[in-house]
């Protein structure tokens, strides 16, 4: 096998930092979501961009849970590495960290894994470099993304039967302890 078609995970990683402003808070006081995915998404892109060569473009966001608040003040790094490539996609494994440098506290706020793929500059799926594992948790991270895509596929897969089956009469009964009040009087169309 030709390795030279290869890179490193370690020079496939990319850290960027920024502080967090209050024109970036929310109603709430803290930071956004929308402006932690929004840098979440950059540095995937300059992390695919770094490995591949190419242009990158997101195709896929799994599990954005945020898992503590970061504040005004912040300073947030987001650490980003190539956890697995596939002949035209990458998945970039995205942590991210908020330190209030005033008061020396460090916390975890994110983890989340987006889905890149590469084009030429025709705006078509290009090929891009493999990767050389050099540590066991890079073996790691590579099998965790091959597990991820194939329960990906199964809960689709899944939910596509579940949608596909669904019977809503038979099914009316799990709604009795739900929070909503069912109203079918005007319903015109119930097989919809």
């Amino acid at each position: 096998m030709d390795t030279s078609l290869f890179k490193s995970v370690r020079f496939s990683q990319t850290t960027i930092t920024e502080l967090m402003i209050p024109s970036y808070a929310n109603f709430g006081g803290k930071i956004h979501g929308g402006i932690l995915l929004s840098l979440m998404d950059k540095v995937a892109y300059a992390c695919a961009a770094k490995h591949s060569g190419a242009y990158c473009v997101t195709v896929a966001v799994d599990n954005v849970e945020f898992l503590q608040p970061v504040e005004v003040g912040d300073l947030v790094s987001l650490h980003a590495s190539v956890n697995y490539v596939g002949n035209t996609s990458l998945i970039i494994g995205i942590k991210v960290i908020a330190e209030n440098v005033t008061i020396g506290s460090v916390k975890h706020t994110n983890t989340s894994y987006f889905t890149m793929v590469a084009k030429n500059l025709e705006g078509k799926l290009q090929e891009i470099p493999g990767l050389v594992l050099e540590t066991r948790e890079e073996v790691r991270r590579y099998l965790e993304a091959i597990k991820r895509k194939e329960l990906k596929f199964q809960y689709k897969e899944q939910l596509n039967n579940e949608k596909s089956n669904l019977a809503i009469d038979e099914e009316l009964y799990k709604l009795e302890k739900e929070r909503c009040v069912l109203n079918l009087n005007n319903d015109t169309n119930p097989t919809t």
